[in-house]
This record gives structure tokens, C-alpha cells and sequence, in this order.
């Protein structure tokens, strides 16, 4: 099915309706050995939780922004689709003192405690588990806290094409509309189809990592395995990575 949605969060919704059960993120950590895959059902539950802790237990409001201080990780995906489904301007990489809130990795927390406003911290651990002891406060620990969030996700505030989505790198803003529409775009020139398997090492830190580690696949019907420090893997590793993994498309230096 080819999705007319308007804005990111619509492309998830018409995913969910066509095919629910078909991979959406395969991710890969050469570092720790960790292998996690969600299916878009999966993915759109992470998803809706995270949208009802923003604006629940974070107070959120649609146009606020959020630092993400985060690696490309399926966690991080989760957040910036979660951004896009509350209004909420996601800004990869940002200035957490520039920010109305911000969501660190473990490395970052002193960074993000430089944010005024709701901190949150992400162990990125294996199976999205929690830190080994609390993070400082007043750090929200985000495994502790999204399990209990419901898996129904309404916006308090319809969030509109025209609205603000995305900040990158340089301060470029870009609407739920340009989103969807550099993410087709983006799609069409990586060559991407309804059952593509897209392999990312890209980091999450500007439009080419975005896209090709969540968006461009989002938005074409197809799937990424995104991989984190995939320096770490040999040749042999990643070939046969290539061959499990069905993989016909690939973004990553170095790698054909």
C-alpha cells in the first residue's frame, strides 16, 4: 500500500493498518552483542507509549523542544516518531540549555543537565532495560517509567502538515509535511520499495542518518537494520549480517 499520510506520525498509522506484523526495525549493537527486531506493532507500541509520558508525565506542549542526546538506536527511533506524534519539535543532537527538555544516553548525562525544564535518561541497555542504579536527579529513568504508560496514544492537540517536527543540525526546521516529503524523496534516491531491507550504519546525527536509519524506510513500506558501532564488525561479520538479514540496500561508509 503506498501511504498518502501527511505527516510522520501518519505514515506509522497507515503502516499499522497495512501490515502490523512486518519488520520495521532490526537493530544491531557490535559493541554489547545485542540484537533487538520490532515489528511495526511493536515499534507503534513503544511509540504511543512514549507520546503519553512527553505530554503526561513530562507536561510537553506542541511546539516545545526536545534535545535528543541520543546515538542512532531503535530507542531514539522511538522518540523522534513519539516528538512527531505530540507536536513536540524533536532536535537531534541539540543544545540542552536551548531545549524544554532533553533525553540523554548514559554519556551525556552532565551535557543534559545544562536543560531547565523535564530530564530524561536512557541506559540503553539490551532489551530497553533500566540503569543499574538510579540516573542522578532529577533524571527520570526512562525504563522505569514508560512500561506503565497506556498503549493508547491520543495528541491532546491534533498535531497538523504545517506544524514544526524537526530541527537539524544547523537549525534548520522542518514542518511534519518536509518531513514526509524528504523522507519520500529520500526513499525514491536510496531506491527503496514495499519490502526493501535497508542496512544503516549512519549515525543519527543529521538528514542522511535520519532518513535512511528510520524515515526513508518508513515512508517506502520497508525496513532497516540499523547498526550501531558497526566499526567493530569484520568483513566476514557483515557479509554474513547481509546475507541473515535479507539485506538488498545498504548506507553505511565504506560498505557496498
Amino acid at each position: 500500500m503506498t501511504s498518502s499520510a501527511l505527516t510522520p506520525a501518519g505514515l506509522l498509522a497507515d503502516a499499522l493498518r497495512a501490515d502490523p506484523g512486518r519488520p520495521l526495525i532490526t537493530f544491531y549493537d557490535d559493541a554489547t552483542g545485542e540484537r533487538v527486531e520490532l515489528s511495526v506493532a511493536t515499534f507503534a507500541n513503544w511509540v504511543a507509549k512514549t507520546g503519553n509520558l512527553i505530554q503526561d508525565e513530562l507536561g510537553a506542549e506542541p511546539g516545545d523542544r526536545v534535545a535528543l542526546l541520543l546515538p542512532a538506536h531503535w530507542q531514539t527511533a522511538v522518540w523522534l516518531v513519539a516528538a512527531f506524534s505530540t507536536g513536540v519539535v524533536a532536535v537531534p543532537g541539540g543544545d540542552p540549555g536551548a531545549a524544554d527538555l532533553v533525553v540523554s544516553g548514559p554519556d551525556t548525562l552532565e551535557q543534559a543537565g545544562r536543560c531547565g525544564g523535564a530530564r530524561v535518561a536512557m541506559a540503553l541497555r539490551p532489551l530497553g532495560g533500566r540503569f543499574p542504579q538510579p540516573p542522578p536527579a532529577p533524571f527520570m529513568d526512562y525504563a522505569v517509567e514508560v512500561p506503565s504508560q497506556s498503549d493508547r496514544f491520543v495528541p491532546y492537540v491534533p498535531v497538523g502538515p504545517d506544524d514544526p517536527a524537526l530541527e537539524l543540525p544547523g537549525g534548520e526546521l522542518l514542518t511534519g509535511a518536509e518531513v514526509v516529503q524528504r523522507a519520500r524523496a529520500e526513499a525514491g534516491a536510496l531506491g527503496l520499495t514495499p519490502g526493501s531491507r535497508l542496512l544503516s550504519g549512519l549515525p543519527y546525527d543529521g538528514w542522511s542518518g535520519l532518513a535512511a536509519g528510520l524515515l526513508a524506510p518508513l515512508a517506502s513500506g520497508s525496513s532497516v537494520v540499523l547498526c550501531r558501532h558497526l566499526e567493530q564488525l569484520s568483513a566476514d561479520g557483515l557479509a554474513r549480517r547481509k546475507d541473515a538479514e535479507r539485506v538488498t540496500h545498504t548506507a553505511a561508509p565504506g560498505v557496498a
